[in-house]
């Protein structure tokens, strides 16, 4: 019987993949272009990524994302599966490979061990109960980068922190899905800027749960001297407003909004976010700083409650 997350593929037969060797290792390098590069750092950083998310974050076309993906994939750069689904067939989903390893390992001077880089990386991240969530994650941020390249005004996801490099800074207080800044042009030409820690709510967990992530924000703004956003993404507008109901006060800046289509209009850069102890209307992602009681003058980014 297969296991209902179990990846149909993980190496699928239609294509020869050269073996791994020293040549093919040494090589790399010289075929490997800046964006590639980029990939390679995009897949370990946040641990796995489909076609359509790495087409929005680097390529102009999905199309050429593929045949791009492809060849990364031929040369063990990059490796893939694809999840089980009970009917249709999902996205190939990507991650790392072991010639991928090789060179972000050279490239930081260490060994691909010191990278904690593994061969079976491939099963254990399709097999794990957290791969939904962490697509749901990335997708929040392939959303982002697609609204950036399709604007070309000088919008962009200026940091994406993911969850394993945030709990290495504040997971003794606080353990956010990911750490983002975001950036785009204002009427005046010069950029505006919100920083915000993101909750990307699957449905899965008590709303008393949910809730109770505030007190180590709360601790975490406490401790740092600095109050930072909370952004809660929900599955569906019931669980939004059931969540809201409970959210009676808060000593940190919360706004809520439901997961958006990856064609929505600019995605969750766009007007779906409702700030707390607010009914409307709902704001734009960079909206959200004038949302709150102030704004530091000496730190635009940062958000005094």
């Amino acid at each position: 019987m297969t296991r209902p997350n179990a990846p149909r593929r993980l190496l699928p037969s239609r294509h020869q993949r050269a073996r791994v060797g020293q040549a093919l290792i040494a090589g790399l390098a010289e075929r490997l272009t800046p964006r590639d590069a980029e990939i390679l750092d995009a897949v370990w950083e946040h641990r796995v990524l489909t076609t359509d998310q790495l087409a929005a974050i680097f390529f102009p076309s999905v199309h050429r994302a593929r045949h791009r993906l492809l060849d990364l994939y031929e040369l063990r750069a990059l490796d893939r599966f694809r999840p089980w689904a009970p009917t249709g067939s999902r996205p190939w989903h990507w991650i790392l490979g072991t010639t991928g390893a090789h060179h972000l390992a050279a490239q930081r001077g260490i060994t691909p061990a010191a990278l904690r880089y593994r061969p079976d990386s491939a099963g254990a991240i399709a097999f794990s109960s957290r791969l939904t969530h962490q697509i749901g994650v990335n997708e929040f941020f392939a959303q982002l980068h697609a609204t950036a390249r399709r604007r070309a005004d000088g919008s962009e996801v200026a940091e994406w922190w993911p969850e394993r490099r945030c709990a290495a800074l504040w997971g003794d207080l606080a353990r956010p899905d990911a750490f983002g800044r975001w950036t785009e042009s204002s009427p005046t030409g010069k950029p505006d800027t919100i920083d915000f820690f993101l909750e990307h709510d699957t449905g899965t967990e008590p709303l008393s749960r949910v809730l109770a992530k505030l007190d180590g924000y709360a601790a975490l703004a406490e401790a740092t001297g600095i109050t930072t956003p909370v952004l809660f993404w929900f599955p569906n507008p019931t669980r939004e407003a059931n969540f809201r109901k409970l959210l009676t006060a808060s000593s940190v800046p919360v706004a809520t909004a439901v997961h958006t289509p990856a064609v929505a209009p600019d995605g969750p850069a766009g007007p779906i976010w409702l700030p707390s102890g607010s009914a409307s209307p709902r704001r734009r992602l960079i909206g959200l700083r004038g949302a709150w009681a102030q704004v530091d003058a000496a730190d635009p980014n940062r958000v005094i409650a």
